[in-house]
């Protein structure tokens, strides 16, 4: 049994409204933030470590640093990892990437991210400049170059289980896996056939052999994106089904020390955890992962202690383009595993810029 003992931070950071701005120009911080009415609250667990009380407390993005009790492991076999939401380097990210270089979409994040072992997100575009629209609302996709701005900042996982993966189609799709293997770049959860989205990505480090598996579940409000799901002989992600994610983990287990879920699903800008988001990831947990990390909503969403694994239901996101507050304050998630699992885990604040390019800020939406 997990006991977390948590430590919030309440520091108040001045903001100004960005506009615009250059890739790498700071943000100015004159106006105070608004006080925002925090959402429907949910029970987190806050421990004091002196009485182990617990309380409740509102599901915001306030940083947070959590540690959880596990034996000892040996210094050797631990590995930090960190992990952030929605990459999207298309549209104004991607003519920054072709107007300032590289390093633009990261020049904020990079040296923070640099410090993991392993770094990973969600790749919600195709780096492609083949293939053809699908007739849905937005449809993204990134330059060539976009490749190379990923392995600059550090990555070397990225989830392709998402709703705009597929936006210009197989051809686009492969050339994305071309220009991530390029870039020495792992990825997970799509691929040309169902044999390869499904497939886990193993990632041995220090010691300790991870497992990494992604799975598809969005809400087919607006587009069939259950078609985009992958067969014998068909491109495409790897979609959430009970029997998938049960036999995915367990397998993937066998031959890991660690299994890590990403998922992407829920509502697009809806704090609140859905039943399907909760049931998704305790099957996966039930299943033998020790880490489930989620995407899509666009913003933060709360984190909880089941069993003896960690579930972040949506890390909001990272690098995107035309959104304001809530979706603009977001975080990189960084933890620290051993052979017995999640041993802590720390928020870090993010703020992203009306451009799209994220900067480490502290905020405190409670005052």
């Amino acid at each position: 049994m997990i006991h977390p003992a948590v430590l919030r931070k309440h520091l108040s950071v001045a903001l100004a409204i960005l506009f615009f701005l250059s890739a790498c120009q700071p943000v100015e911080t004159s106006d105070q933030l608004p006080n925002i009415n925090p959402p429907e609250t949910t029970t987190q667990i806050q421990t004091d470590t002196a009485t182990a009380t617990f309380t409740t407390v509102v599901e915001t993005p306030d940083s947070v640093s959590t540690q959880m009790t596990t034996s000892s492991p040996s210094a050797e076999r631990r590995v930090t990892l960190m992990a952030v939401g929605d990459i999207m380097l298309g549209r104004t990210i991607g003519e920054l990437i072709e107007t300032e270089g590289i390093t633009a979409p990261f020049c904020f994040t990079a040296e923070t991210l640099s410090l993991a072992d392993i770094t990973v997100g969600n790749l919600e575009c195709p780096i492609s400049t083949r293939g053809t629209p699908e007739d849905k609302k937005y449809t993204f996709s990134a330059p060539q170059a976009a490749g190379e701005s990923l392995a600059y900042a550090g990555f070397d996982l990225v989830s392709l289980a998402n709703n705009h993966i597929l936006d210009y189609g197989p051809l686009a799709l492969e050339d994305t896996l071309a220009t991530l293997s390029k870039n020495n770049i792992n990825w997970v959860g799509a691929g040309m056939d169902a044999a390869a989205a499904y497939e886990p990505v193993f990632i041995e480090m220090n010691g300790l052999r991870l497992a990494f598996l992604a799975f598809l579940d969005v809400p087919l409000i607006d587009f069939n994106y259950l078609a985009w799901e992958a067969g014998p002989d068909k491109p495409g992600a790897a979609w959430a089904h009970t029997d998938k994610i049960i036999e995915c983990v367990q397998q993937a287990k066998q031959q890991a020390d660690l299994v890590i879920v990403l998922v992407h699903n829920g509502y697009e800008v809806i704090q609140k955890v859905s039943a399907q988001q909760q049931e998704i990831a305790h099957l996966a947990i039930d299943s033998g992962a020790s880490l489930v990390i989620g995407s899509h909503p666009h913003v933060l969403q709360r984190i909880e202690e089941y069993k003896d694994g960690l579930i972040v239901y949506s890390m909001g996101n990272f690098v995107f383009d035309n959104f304001l507050f809530p979706p603009n304050y977001s975080a990189i998630l960084s933890v620290e595993l051993t052979p017995e699992g999640v041993e802590s885990y720390e928020l870090i604040d993010v703020v992203v810029q009306l451009n799209g390019v994220p900067q480490i800020m502290e905020y405190d939406l409670d005052d």
